[in-house]
This record gives C-alpha cells, structure tokens and sequence, in this order.
C-alpha cells in the first residue's frame, strides 16, 4: 500500500520553530522513503494583527528554505486548504504539486499598518496567475475566496470532501517514482523562464535517464 505522510500547518500563528521542525520531519521522512506516495499538507487559519512582531528575518529565511525544501521533495504533494488561509498556511500551501480548497475557503495576503507581507508567497501567486489578475490580493490583501483561486489557477479543485481529494491525487500518482516526479517538477518550473536552448540539456538528459532504465534494471 503506498504511503501517505501527513502534515499541518496553522496559519493562525507565524513560522515557530515548531512549524518548521514539523515540515522538517515530514521531509525527512519523504527523502528517505521516496516511493510513490503522496505527502498531504493540511492547512488552515490565519494570523491575527500584530502577527509580525515577534519575527525576525532569520526565521523568516530559515521558514523559507523549510518551503523551497518541501516544494523539491521526491514526492506528489497535495494541500488541502479549509477556512480563512494566509501566513504560513498561505506559504505551504502555494508550495504543493495539487492545491485543493474546500467551500468558504479565502487565501489572504496578510500585512501590518504599513503594507501586505513581502514574502515569497506574493511571488508564487504571481508565477502561477501573472501579476494582474493577483494585484489587488498582493498590494492590498484583498482576499482569494474558493471560487476564484480555482479560476485563477492557484487552486486546482474545490472539494467537499478533503480525505477524497488526497485519495484521488494518491490514486493519480499511484506507480509513478518519486524522484522522477521531482525531475518533472523541476523541468516544468524551469520551463516559465529558461530559453529552449538552455531547457533542452536537462529534458535531452531527462529522457536519457528514461531509456537507459530498462537496460539497468534487466542487468
């Protein structure tokens, strides 16, 4: 039975070291066992005012690359957002490979007194609906219902039943390796800004690696 590994993330509060250790071990456990399973990211709530206060730019940074960690593993990710979602819910959740929101679910860009946080969610939301359609959400935090972010493309389904919707990606990824998945991901990331010159080295060595495997497992 493939292997279904699980973590949540609260947005109500910013990135503790709790919920960097938590991502942290899930990867871990990803990296070490990268067979065809999934990694389900459950995420929800959203920070209160004054959420910022108590960061510093080296949490901030280390939360950060514990994302750009998550976004690389040898595994199918798939979150499934419910409620008011921003901050750090907001952040692991623009990471995944299959984005579900459930009914009344709102992606928020929050800020302070000043302007809407600067961090590295504003960029992915631009990568994946371009920068007008997300403006008002990164200038001005207005909120992404359910709705919209799956016209948008930032979500991928709107579900009623979140267990489902992890079993159908299961089911979707269901004999595909691991790190082969992490290969395409990462030719498909670099698709958006690479020239085809530059992109046909790593695709030319992609389906090398394909073609070569039935002689290395038959050796």
């Amino acid at each position: 039975m493939e292997e279904l590994l699980t973590v949540t993330v609260d947005g109500a509060e910013p990135p503790t070291a709790a919920t960097v250790n938590a991502v942290q071990a899930v990867c871990d456990k990803a990296e070490d066992r990268p067979g065809c399973g999934v990694v389900a990211v459950r995420v929800g709530g959203a920070p209160a005012a004054g959420w910022t206060g108590d960061l510093d730019v080296m949490r901030v940074s280390k939360w950060e690359r514990t994302l750009r960690r998550l976004e690389r593993l040898p595994r199918a990710t798939v979150a499934v957002a419910s409620g008011d979602c921003g901050g750090a819910a907001l952040d692991a959740f623009l990471v995944c490979d299959v984005r579900v929101v459930t009914p009344g679910t709102r992606l928020l860009v929050h800020g302070d007194a000043t302007a809407t946080w600067p961090g590295m969610a504003g960029y992915r939301l631009v990568q994946l609906a371009g920068p007008a359609r997300v403006r008002r959400a990164l200038l001005f935090g207005v909120p992404i219902e359910a709705p919209e972010a799956l016209a948008l493309g930032v979500a991928d389904e709107l579900a009623d039943d979140p267990a489902g919707a992890v079993a159908a990606t299961a089911g979707l990824v269901s004999g595909l390796a691991g790190k082969e998945v992490a290969i395409r991901r990462q030719l498909l990331f670099d698709a958006a800004t690479t020239s085809f010159e530059d992109a046909l080295g790593p695709h030319l060595a992609a389906c090398d690696r394909v073609l070569r495997r039935p002689a290395v497992e038959a050796s």
